[in-house]
């Protein structure tokens, strides 16, 4: 079987991808295990023109850094569609060819490898004036 692979926005308009890396698992609520697709972990951000990146997960966040991969990776899509011209040869048998579609490029990590930092902050405390026992 023969699969062609093409890139309809040519190779210096493909868009750029990202690894994220984490050590450790990332656990899903019971809730929500059976829709994992388009579901939000958390929030990546970049401060200012740094390599460093945050990634906020719950009350939960990491610092991480970006690495250069040392062989790039190249993101697939997988396009089926029927063959009208083999059909027609061959009446009897229903056959699909493959195409495969470049959606990006992967050069980069984001390696995320130390502990998370806990945001979760304790109430403010209460001042208590002392009352001055002569004006009273």
């Amino acid at each position: 079987m023969q699969i062609q692979v093409k890139c309809s926005c040519g190779a210096e308009k493909c868009p750029e991808w990202a690894i994220i890396e984490l050590q450790g698992v990332v656990e899903v609520q019971p809730s929500f295990q059976h829709s994992l697709q388009n579901l939000q972990i958390g929030l990546l951000c970049r401060p200012s023109s740094q390599e460093n990146y945050t990634f906020t997960v719950g009350y939960h966040e990491l610092t991480g850094y970006k690495v250069a991969l040392k062989k790039p990776m190249v993101v697939l899509k997988k396009i089926k569609y029927m063959d009208v011209e083999r059909q027609i040869d061959e009446a009897t048998s229903s056959s699909s060819c493959v195409e495969l579609d470049v959606v990006g490029f992967i050069r980069h990590k984001i390696l995320f490898k130390t502990r998370p930092t806990t945001l979760i902050s304790g109430p403010q405390p209460t001042v208590k004036e002392k009352i001055n026992a002569e004006g009273a």
